[in-house]
């Protein structure tokens, strides 16, 4: 781009005076210091499941202190760099859920680009047979749909992520008792809209702003006095945590003020995450 902008810039007769057409002879030969063959990056997409409540989906690293010892992408992302025997990877999703939820149903879509894969060709028999070598690894994450994709393909991943919708189910606590009248009205709201400031848990890495989003259904489930369980169909980017407690006044409505109760979220899981992408394979 700097090239580009000096050459705009540069009048014709300049150029010519340092650049003449044709140009003058080398006096000089080129010699070959080093020469580097690389291969292209290789791209791997599925969708994993996520069943721990202790393991984040990125490396978890605070002040160069290591907090938990593994994570969603290494636990994908090793076994794949050992066989593709490639350099390196950067891993991608649709979407990311906090280290206490977990991720259930269908899983949710990610991509990983190897870096100067040193093997390339893969039948799809010896894809299969990576995948389970994947969930055979632990029992905390598992993987379906893995297949080999290219760079564009990914796109459809990202594509209307903001429009996209997501389905999670919330335990919830409440401060006052309450009876299964209590909650009902909840199942008749429809396309609620909410407006989030940035949560104060992620302002640090997150800029300040406020982000309107849409609750579209609600389903409630009566558990005793104090406890109920929410099924919520909401559009996607919604911070559900802060729906639920508030965030001190931060997230409006939410369920706390719609009840007019404290409510706080114990357990959370994404049920369905909406991207028809990538396709589903016959496993």
């Amino acid at each position: 781009m700097a090239v580009m902008k000096a050459l705009n810039k540069i009048k014709e007769e300049d150029f010519r005076k340092q650049f003449p057409c044709p140009p003058n002879s080398p006096k000089a030969l080129c010699t070959v210091l080093e020469t580097e063959c690389t291969h292209g990056a290789v791209f791997v997409a599925g969708r994993y499941n996520k069943y721990s409540r202790s393991l984040p989906q990125t490396p978890w690293i605070i002040d160069g202190e290591r907090k938990l010892e593994s994570s969603v992408e290494e636990l994908i992302s090793d076994p794949l760099l050992t066989v593709f025997k490639a350099e390196s990877f950067n891993f991608s999703s649709s979407g990311r859920e906090d280290v206490d939820v977990r991720t259930l149903g269908n899983g949710r879509p990610f991509a990983i680009e190897l870096v100067n894969p040193h093997r390339v060709h893969f039948t799809s028999q010896e894809i299969k047979e990576l995948q389970q070598k994947i969930n055979s690894s632990s029992d905390k994450i598992q993987v379906r749909d893995l297949q080999l994709v290219t760079r564009e393909a990914i796109g459809h991943m990202k594509e209307g992520e903001e429009e996209k919708t997501k389905t999670y189910s919330a335990l919830i606590w409440t401060n006052k008792a309450i009876q299964k009248e209590d909650i009902e009205f909840l199942n008749d709201i429809k396309d609620l809209t909410i407006d989030q400031k940035t949560p104060l848990r992620v302002l640090h890495r997150r800029p300040l702003a406020v982000r309107t989003r849409t609750i579209h259904s609600m389903e409630t489930c009566y558990v005793d006095e104090h406890h109920f369980r929410l099924c919520l169909r909401t559009q996607a980017g919604t911070y559900i945590k802060e729906f639920v407690h508030g965030d001190f006044g931060r997230t409006k409505p939410n369920i706390g003020t719609l009840m007019n109760v404290t409510a706080d979220i114990l357990e959370l899981d994404v049920e369905s995450v909406d991207v028809d992408w990538p396709p589903a394979l016959d496993d």
